[in-house]
């Protein structure tokens, strides 16, 4: 009878350790996805940041000492979120439809000629195998040049080799 009981605790506790590992990916999910989306709405509502950002993503160099320090803040976490993006989808938490998304999103502000020169001259690297990443996509997709940078339908991410699967 202690046997019964033993294998039904364990079961139970396999089954308790399951729905908390899908429930902190959930989170980890919603999370990432929050932090995305503030980016993304200071951007849109902040026409100096964005104006700022757009310059800075053709040329830093345009920029004044102190916009290029935000524009480099900006920038760390715009990749800080795709870098955790990332490794969310190699450990599985991310689905791979979001991740996708995420990658040619990604791909696409690696393809502005400001973006590359940042990404070069970052103070701090980002992890390894997320520098690989994206130095990856710098290697592999051509510069946009600044007179298509509305969006030209490409998808800078998909002409490279995909790390997060």
């Amino acid at each position: 009878m202690g046997g019964v009981v033993l294998v039904i605790s364990l079961v139970y506790l396999a089954y308790q350790l399951r729905q908390n590992t899908q429930s902190l990916r959930s989170e980890n999910y919603a999370r990432v996805l929050a932090r995305m989306s503030t980016v993304q709405a200071q951007l849109s509502m902040d026409p100096e940041l964005h104006h700022m950002f757009m310059v800075g993503a053709e040329d830093p160099a345009r920029l004044a000492r102190a916009d290029r320090i935000r524009f480099s803040w900006a920038l760390y976490e715009l990749f800080g979120a795709g870098e955790f993006m990332f490794h969310q989808a190699r450990e599985g938490a991310l689905p791979p439809a979001v991740w996708a998304r995420w990658e040619t999103a990604i791909g696409w502000w690696l393809s502005h000629p400001g973006m590359r020169a940042w990404w070069s001259a970052k103070p701090a690297p980002l992890a390894p195998d997320f520098e690989a990443f994206g130095n990856e996509i710098i290697r592999c997709k051509p510069t946009i040049r600044p007179q298509s940078s509305a969006g030209n339908g490409s998808s800078p991410a998909k002409t490279c080799r995909r790390h997060a699967r």
